[in-house]
């Protein structure tokens, strides 16, 4: 069977240029790809592209319009209209590099929830020693229950099983220490809810032990995730530029930077985010996938590509089986209606 991903095809900077590219290089490799946006833009980009279809949408969504108002104002946005293709089945997946906060709303609006899910969360792959790593929730949700970290954890899970193929993942609680007894009343209750649910509980993580190759999967709220995730950012930025700074110092660390390139180019392959396409909110009715800003092809067609492989997994129903088997308590929020858009808090992930 065949995956069909919807591709916002007017979000992102280097739009449509660059995510047509990204539709052509996926669909080469047997993904059909629905591209949403304005057709006289997109066909000559495009080209006659075999597996790819244009669904027309007149509107596109701005990163500095409010985004819950724009995606209600703008039914007809390429964004709106990738995500409808989701809810109406037309798709399994949706990717979109435009604004991260309109993407929330309009994937919460349009894709849903799935039932029993009280937040969804945002997915972020991180390289690790052993393969990746994803820190759950990276930025939508600032304020959280600890309902809501087990809750990732078991969609963390199933994620890390059908997209990246670990069979049995294990799971870690980001906190201050490794102790049980470290932590705040928020991580002391999650850590309870963790070690008597059907996963593979490795304990608190250190924000150091995140690439030890100990875990696979970190929860925690989306504040602390989205501090972490940011640091790290800026800390790898710093790495880089040091690193060039160093190798243009002298005569003998320009021969040794010269030596060095090959082996660099391929640490620079295992960590470049553009690997997995981008961030994933998880705990909808599809998969959603959440690509930076200037996302280039490369980008684009390895987040269609993840998308379709989940998809083809089933990783949303597998996610659905896990929380109706394992509700971690009766007191959780009801999901909102199909046509309301909950406040979100959006932070732009991978933008700077």
């Amino acid at each position: 069977m065949t995956v069909t991903v919807a591709l916002d095809g007017m979000g992102g900077d280097n739009a449509p240029a660059e995510i047509a590219a990204g539709a052509r290089e996926a669909a080469s490799g047997g993904v059909r790809v629905l591209v949403t946006g304005v057709r006289e833009q997109l066909e000559p980009e495009l080209d006659g592209a075999k597996g790819v279809e244009i669904v027309d949408a007149a509107d596109v969504i701005g990163s500095s319009e409010e985004p819950a108002a724009a995606v209600r104002a703008k039914p007809d946005s390429s964004m709106v209209a990738a995500c409808r293709l989701v809810r109406d089945g037309s798709a399994e997946a949706v990717v979109s590099a435009g604004p991260t906060g309109a993407m929330l709303a309009a994937s919460l609006l349009q894709v849903g929830r799935i039932r029993g899910i009280a937040r969804p969360g945002i997915a972020a792959p991180l390289p690790a020693d052993d393969g990746p790593v994803i820190l759950i929730d990276a930025g939508a949700n600032v304020d959280a229950r600890a309902e809501h970290l087990l809750q990732w954890g078991l969609m963390g899970s199933e994620f890390m099983r059908g997209v990246m193929g670990v069979e049995r993942p294990r799971v870690g609680l980001l906190s201050i220490g490794e102790e049980a007894t470290k932590g705040n009343a928020l991580t002391l209750e999650a850590r309870r809810l963790l070690e008597t649910a059907d996963l593979d509980f490795a304990g608190n993580c250190e924000g150091r032990d995140m690439f030890s190759g100990r875990f696979h999967v970190v929860v925690t709220d989306g504040f602390a995730g989205n501090v972490l995730l940011k640091g790290l950012e800026g800390t790898a930025a710093m790495v880089v530029a040091e690193v060039r700074r160093a190798a243009m110092s002298s005569t003998r660390a320009k021969l040794g930077g010269l030596l060095l390139r090959p082996a660099l180019r391929g640490l620079r392959e295992r960590i470049d985010p553009d690997t997995y396409g981008g961030a994933y909110l998880l705990g909808l009715r599809g998969l959603v996938v959440i690509a930076h800003g200037n996302a280039t092809r490369r980008t684009v067609a390895n987040a269609i590509r993840v998308a379709a492989r989940g998809a083809e997994a089933g990783v949303v129903d597998r996610m659905a089986e896990r929380l109706a088997g394992d509700r971690p308590g009766s007191d959780l929020q009801a999901p909102p209606a199909i046509n309301t858009v909950p406040q979100v808090t959006a932070p732009e992930i991978g933008d700077q």
